[in-house]
C-alpha cells in the first residue's frame, strides 16, 4: 500500500508539473547582444568593501530602458540594463580595466518574471555569451536586494543627460 501510495505521488508530480521549481519554467535572459551600442548610462569604480563588485563598471540602456530612465521610474516591458564589470589595475597612477569578470543583465518582462516584480535577472561570465553565474533560481535573492529602489521599479542607477 504504502509503495502504491508513492508511485502515485511521483506519477501526479510528473503529470502536473509540481516538482518542477518555479525558476525552471522559466526562461532565462538571453544574452544582450550588441548592448555596448546602447546608451551609456553611467561608469564607476567600486572598491574592495563591494567584494564580487569590485572593479570598473559600466551601465548599458536599451532604448526601452532609457524610456524608463527618463520617465517618473517606470520601465516598460522591453526594458533591459547591462552591468558590465572589470578587473582594474594601476598604472602609472591610472585605473585602467583589464579582464572582464561578468556582466550582469535585467529584462523587463511583466508576464513571464511576475514573480521577481517583471525583472529577470541573470550573469553571464567573464566573455562567454553562454556561460552564467547563476540561474533564474537565484533571481529571487537578485530582486530582493533591488527592492532597495522600489520606488523606480527596482533599479539602482539614474540617467542624467
Amino acid at each position: 500500500m504504502k509503495l502504491n501510495l508513492l508511485a502515485g505521488l511521483a506519477a501526479l508530480t510528473v503529470m502536473t508539473g509540481l516538482g518542477q521549481t518555479a525558476a525552471s519554467a522559466v526562461e532565462e535572459p538571453a544574452y544582450p547582444e550588441g548592448y555596448r551600442r546602447w546608451t551609456h548610462v553611467l561608469s564607476g569604480v567600486s572598491n574592495a568593501n563591494f567584494n564580487r563588485y569590485e572593479g570598473l563598471h559600466n551601465i548599458y540602456a536599451n532604448p526601452k530602458a532609457v524610456e524608463g530612465y527618463k520617465s517618473s521610474g517606470a520601465f516598460p516591458d522591453g526594458s533591459v540594463i547591462v552591468f558590465d564589470l572589470f578587473e582594474v589595475v594601476d598604472k602609472g597612477g591610472a585605473t585602467v580595466a583589464t579582464k572582464r569578470k561578468f556582466i550582469d543583465v535585467m529584462v523587463k518582462d511583466s508576464k513571464r518574471y511576475a514573480a521577481t516584480g517583471g525583472w529577470g535577472y541573470t550573469e553571464f561570465l567573464g566573455e562567454s555569451r553562454t556561460e552564467r553565474g547563476f540561474a533564474q533560481d537565484k533571481a529571487p535573492s537578485c530582486h530582493a536586494c533591488h527592492l532597495a529602489k522600489a520606488g523606480r521599479d527596482a533599479v539602482f542607477t539614474r540617467f542624467k543627460d
